[in-house]
């Protein structure tokens, strides 16, 4: 060999050396794989939003070995949605125009869900959500997203048969405006009046400071029981100054009071008088079976207890990698279509969730999904996971 075809051959196995390192410009980045999260990540209602994240966070780490030993790089896309549809909105324009990212973990707000899956929907992106309990989320049909708790039109039957069963016969409904607040405050008020209860109003209000206004005509009507529809900051802080201004009956909201820092804002007004409830399609991470080890792993790595919906996340993740495991292994290790993941996981039968057993229907709901009523049963924040839980129901949904 001479001299210059050696220098030549050389100079080739190097270059060839550099595009393989280098993905030969396509290989590398086609092996990748994302999975997004949009949730509160800032701004009032992060302290839930945050450990939305770390549960799917930890469900990448410690359930993506099968898709890495299948040659692919497995990542996490976090979105922070403010808790703000338009927020989401944009988050979800961005996270559609990622090939790379195969599946959403989201939302916590269902008036922020709605409007983003319509995105997800138009570029056939699946979503499983971990939080979201408005009706529209399913029953719009969308092939692409799934939930793997209840719903509003179930919740707020709940919440209604637990009044009446407490003999409560009168109640003040409040909601906050928003599509899972006002929603699930109208399901409440349905079975409240066919139970025979009398609903003395029905308000909503965007108020997060001074209630005066609103518990004027609450407390003139003195009902057995005040009813929130909407998220802890604004309804603890209305629970508290109604017992400032002397109301003792009960208080009742929906999941979105399941946070610690509802504590933190109504403390002792939530123990006094007839007591604080709040239905939930989440129970603290200790009720199910399976979450010991998860609970355990959580603090060691986060130094905090799971906030509610952390272990749904962790599952809503899990469902994600199988359904892109399932979909890659049909394709001989492939990497698979949105359009295959999203078919994918609405086929997933029993899957073995730390939360229960999940299989969806024909519609993206569970077909039996877990409700739970509790009492605040302490001031102290860090306590919130022990509050005592009154009502543990298994729930099919409504009929597709």
């Amino acid at each position: 060999m001479n001299k210059r075809l050696f220098v030549l051959l050389s100079a080739l196995i190097i270059a060839s050396m550099v595009l393989t390192a280098c993905g030969g410009g396509s290989g590398s980045a086609a092996k990748t794989i994302k999975i997004a999260t949009q949730s509160p990540l800032s701004g009032d209602m992060s302290v839930v939003g945050v450990d939305i994240k770390r549960g799917a966070e930890m469900g990448l780490e410690q359930m993506g070995a099968a898709l890495t030993e299948m040659g692919f790089k497995v990542e996490l896309a976090p979105f922070d949605d403010q808790g703000n549809p338009d927020t989401g909105v944009a988050n979800a324009k961005q996270i559609v125009s990622d090939p790379a990212i195969l599946c959403v973990v989201g939302h916590y707000n269902s008036g922020v869900q709605i409007p983003s899956s319509e995105e997800y929907h138009n570029a056939g992106l699946a979503n499983v959500s971990p939080a979201n309990t408005n009706p529209k989320v399913t029953t719009r049909g969308y092939l692409e997203v799934n939930r793997i708790v209840g719903r509003d039109d179930v919740q707020g039957v709940v919440g209604a048969d637990f009044a009446f069963e407490q003999g409560m016969t009168s109640a003040f409904v409040v909601h906050d405006k928003t599509a899972y607040g006002q929603g699930i405050a109208e399901f409440f008020r349905q079975e409240a009046e066919a139970k025979g209860m009398k609903v003395l109003g029905f308000e909503g209000t965007e108020e997060k400071a001074n209630f005066d206004a609103l518990l004027s005509p609450i407390l003139a009507a003195n009902p057995d029981v005040v009813y929130f529809g909407g998220m802890y900051g604004q309804a603890a802080i209305l629970f508290k100054q109604a017992r400032e201004k002397g109301y003792m009956g009960m208080f009742l909201s929906d999941d979105g009071f399941d946070s610690s820092d509802a504590a933190k804002i109504g403390g002792q007004a939530l123990l006094d008088g007839k007591g604080t409830y709040y239905s939930t399609v989440s129970g603290p991470a200790s009720v199910y079976p399976g979450t010991a080890k998860f609970i355990t792993d959580f603090k060691t790595k986060y130094s905090s207890d799971p906030q509610p919906f952390a272990a749904q996340g962790y599952d809503s993740a899990g469902i994600c990698l199988k359904a892109i495991e399932a979909a890659a292994k049909a394709k001989n290790g492939e990497m698979p279509t949105r359009g295959e993941v999203a078919q994918a996981i609405r086929a997933l039968k029993d899957y073995p969730g730390i939360t229960g057993t999940i299989t969806f229907n024909s519609i993206g709901d569970p077909v039996v999904a877990k409700y739970f009523v509790i009492k605040v049963g302490s001031t102290d924040p860090a306590l919130w996971p022990t509050n005592p839980i009154d009502q543990t129901l298994d729930i099919a949904p409504p009929a597709p």
